[in-house]
């Protein structure tokens, strides 16, 4: 048994957000039903290359990334009928989630008012640019955007100055999956509380709120020094040494979290007297320091390879790893260990990372094809096959 087992999920979204957080609810045993537009689709099925699968079951890798376990049920609900069949699904449903402008679903019937209305059991989860209310609440919101926003860019990259600085977007649409994970936390609440009280919920999630909050250290530092913390590129703004050092042949992080570790790798760096000496002694006086002390590291390792070092650290207790390539993440002994890669139908896609009890949280339904299972889900309503059919006829399903 799964946790999420007998859990109904009605997935209404598109793109990253929403479907990353129903990906990991169907990871944890939910049945997710997604509901795509006939013909068309999810957005990022069409978001290539990369291409994978073959005929019928090419799609763009990026829609892999989100869609694991679902069930794709084509309808079009800006036809009555279609709308009339969403409802019908809602009403059996645990768990709505949709990604729409404030108010566009009202048209269809399908807002969290009307819905909760004749279901108030259900949770219905709303995932928007800026949230359902203030001034920014009627605009789009997309992750790159909100990283600019938000102050993530102005603590992402370089610094000015520096060859190549400037602010930068980070490698992944972070706000995107922090705010599908949020979201995802904040259902799995609900359900607790609707399991105790019988009330269900309207969760209002914001890709710009979550954007603030996962500034973590960063809106703290500015919070109370009222100093905007800057770019530190590769650095760390509260620690040092905590960034990548040129090698004999590559790059190696060392990453080093406190007093007792920097005495350590200033005696391996053939150097004990730094741990005494008042501008490295203490973090405080290694960040006040920095340049002076990053100077005099590189010095020294530079005179052997990542390898050579990277050993005597991890046997030393001095967090240190080198910069992967993604193929050479996947490669690494670690995770092929863990099994962090899975074949699931036609496709090789990440594993999920969730464990409990020893066993993999992981769905092993493939990211489904547009509308693969349209008629199996409105079988579940009631419908039979010459329904079924005229439906598909009228173009209110595909």
């Amino acid at each position: 048994m799964k946790p999420l087992d007998g859990i109904r999920v009605l997935d209404l979204s598109r793109v990253l957000a929403g479907p990353w957080c129903t990906q990991l609810l169907a990871d944890l045993g939910a049945d997710v039903v997604k509901i795509e537009r006939p013909g068309e689709g999810d957005d990022t099925r069409h978001w290539g290359p990369p291409w994978a699968g073959e005929g019928d079951a090419e799609v763009a890798a990026y829609f892999l990334a989100a869609n694991r376990g679902k069930r794709s049920a084509a309808i079009d609900f800006a036809k009555p009928e279609g709308a009339a069949l969403i409802r019908d699904l809602a009403a059996r449903a645990d768990v709505v989630v949709e990604n729409f402008k404030v108010g566009g679903l009202a048209k269809f019937g399908l807002d969290a008012a009307t819905l909760r209305t004749v279901h108030p059991r259900l949770i219905v989860a709303s995932i928007t640019g800026f949230g359902q209310d203030g001034p920014y609440a009627a605009r789009a919101g997309y992750d790159y955007i909100i990283q600019g926003m938000s102050g993530f860019m102005s603590v992402t990259g370089r610094a000015d100055g520096e060859p190549g600085g400037g602010p930068m977007r980070a490698g992944v649409a972070v706000v995107d999956l922090f705010t599908g994970m949020y979201t995802a936390n904040a259902i799995l609440a609900a359900l607790v509380r609707r399991g105790v009280s019988g009330e269900g919920a309207h969760i209002d999630s914001a890709l710009f709120d979550v954007s603030l909050a996962v500034l973590a250290n960063q809106a703290s530092n500015f919070l109370a020094s009222g100093r905007e913390p800057g770019r530190q590129g590769v650095g760390h703004p509260n620690l040092v040494p905590y960034q990548p050092f040129e090698t004999a042949d590559r790059p190696l992080i060392i990453a080093v979290g406190n007093d007792r570790q920097f005495a350590r790798l200033a005696d391996l760096l053939g150097a004990p007297e730094w741990a005494s000496d008042p501008r490295f002694a203490t973090n405080p006086a290694r960040v006040a320091n920095r340049a002076i002390l990053i100077s005099l590291i590189e010095e020294r390792l530079v005179q052997r390879s990542a390898l050579d070092w990277s050993a005597q650290f991890d046997a030393a207790g001095i967090p240190a790893g080198p910069i992967n390539g993604i193929g050479q993440a996947f490669a690494d002994p670690q995770a092929m260990h863990r099994g962090m890669t899975a074949q699931l139908g036609a496709f090789e896609m990440p594993s999920s990372p969730l464990r409990m009890d020893g066993n993999r949280q992981q769905s092993d339904r493939p990211p489904p094809r547009l509308g693969e299972h349209t008629g199996a889900v409105l079988a579940e309503l009631g419908l039979d096959r010459d329904r079924i059919e005229a439906l598909r006829s009228d173009g209110v399903i595909g």
